[in-house]
């Protein structure tokens, strides 16, 4: 199996949220629900003041918490390219996926009462197209394919202050 993963860039993200508007106009997400998040970390002092910003959206885990959790067996990887998807003939909106992912990437929907997520724009990609949020920033600070390919590119460093560890779920997320 293939796993598929993203790189983001935090010395090129500009904390725009394009990826943010990007997915919600692509997936038809109503105001409060999320695929993808932007996050904006702060550190150092006057005068070497460091402004960072992470886009994240789920990371498609080797070992997510949510598919561990979930009590009907509808959070799931897909064996082609190892992308966590929602069964919603099995999901029961019972949000515990929601609250086991430490990324929280799970995003609850009222009008479908399951469970919703990224799927890294599944039909875009069987189009031959990128997802949403890779095409649409504006400062190419995000990457998205095998993570094998990603890894030997950009390197496998999967950790940012502000983020849970990586040893946890081990996230197919690379961070610059």
């Amino acid at each position: 199996m293939e796993q598929v993963g993203f790189f983001i860039d935090t010395t090129k993200c500009i904390g725009c949220k394009t990826c943010v508007v990007a997915c919600k106009d692509t997936n038809d997400l109503e105001v409060g629900r999320n695929f993808r998040r932007v996050y904006s970390f702060e550190s150092g002092t006057f005068p070497n003041p460091v402004l960072k910003h992470l886009s994240i959206s789920c990371n498609h885990c080797d070992e997510p918490k949510c598919i561990e959790n979930c009590p009907t067996t509808a959070m799931y990887k897909r064996k082609e390219d190892g992308v966590v998807v929602v069964d919603h003939d099995k999901c029961v909106g019972c949000k515990y996926c929601e609250w086991n992912c430490p990324y929280g990437a799970p995003q609850y929907s009222e009008e479908l009462g399951k469970m919703t997520k990224c799927d890294t724009c599944l039909d875009l990609r069987a189009a031959g197209e990128e997802p949403a949020c890779v095409t649409s920033c504006p400062m190419r600070a995000i990457e998205f394919g095998s993570i094998d390919e990603l890894r030997k590119k950009h390197g496998a460093n999967a950790d940012i202050a502000g983020l849970p560890s990586s040893s946890i779920t081990k996230p197919n997320l690379i961070i610059k």
